[in-house]
């Protein structure tokens, strides 16, 4: 009888461990880990993109990073599913100069880049050879330019530029840059912290967003965008290829580009973040 009782007892407790296994199984296969840069990012993820999941019975895993690089390497080493906080052309760059194999999935927002200044509040006050930061990331360099462009600061000569050749394109005193601005390539998430050292600055809207600068310092000028730039200035869900139509992809892109997060955007940021739910782009 006892030998009886200690088999049932083992049975028992062996069913109860294997559900147990089962159950974590199952729930680390309703488990969804993004990484994101933290404003806009994994602010949208936490308070709207988490509670639209988990009507569908989805877990949302957010980790927060504070670069650019290590979202993308993290994402290629299977660390985590997805990641949320790029654009294509800087997807692009990382898959070719790190070799790895990242797709955009989907286009949530776009945050348009803004000229910011601690010292002026007009255009008009800018002094010939003021100091103007730029991101030194290859495709948010170009874009900082575009937008100086765009705005009359410099001079688009028909001259092609790219990060190597701007001090000779835009060189000071030139016909590209008559005021003499000073160019000063930093990096991107630096950019906010290195604003009272400089004249002005073309910041990446999540880290404007992130250091308040919209209340604190507003935007002088931001970008403005049509049908081809509205692809290139969307923020993407990037996962690694291959992965597109898994499940968990599936269920984050329909959260994400809900009609929830949409309200969610335009009511809490105002015009700094824009929803531009696009599909997938290659």
């Amino acid at each position: 009888m006892k030998k009886t009782l200690k088999a049932i007892t083992a049975f028992a407790l062996a069913a109860v461990l294997a559900g147990c296994s089962g159950g974590n199984k199952a729930s680390g296969e309703k488990t969804i880990k993004v990484g994101a840069t933290a404003v806009p990012h994994a602010e949208l993820l936490e308070n709207i993109v988490k509670d639209v999941l988990a009507k569908d019975g989805w877990t949302l895993e957010v980790v927060t990073f504070q670069d650019y690089v290590l979202p993308n390497t993290s994402l290629d080493a299977k660390e985590l599913d997805a990641n949320y906080f790029q654009t294509l052309g800087y997807m692009k760059n990382q898959n070719e100069e790190r070799g790895l194999h990242l797709v955009a999935a989907a286009g949530v927002h776009i945050e348009p880049m803004g000229f910011y200044s601690s010292k002026i509040t007009d255009l008009k006050d800018l002094k010939n050879g003021a100091s103007i930061g730029i991101p030194n990331d290859t495709d948010n360099e170009i874009r900082a330019v575009d937008l100086l462009v765009a705005k009359g600061l410099l001079k688009n000569l028909g001259t092609e530029y790219t990060p190597e050749n701007l001090n000779t394109v835009f060189a000071a005193g030139s016909a590209a840059n008559p005021n003499g601005y000073v160019l000063e390539p930093i990096e991107a998430a630096s950019l906010p912290t290195r604003l009272d050292d400089l004249d002005g600055a073309v910041i990446n809207g999540n880290y404007a967003l992130e250091a308040k600068l919209p209340e604190k310092h507003p935007a002088i000028f931001i970008e403005s965008f049509d049908a081809d730039t509205t692809v290139k200035r969307t923020n993407f869900i990037v996962v690694n290829e291959g992965t597109e139509n898994s499940d968990k992809i599936k269920a984050l892109i329909k959260a994400i580009q809900s009609d929830d997060v949409k309200k969610f955007i335009e009511d809490t940021y105002k015009g700094a973040v824009i929803p531009s739910f696009i599909g997938a782009q290659k």
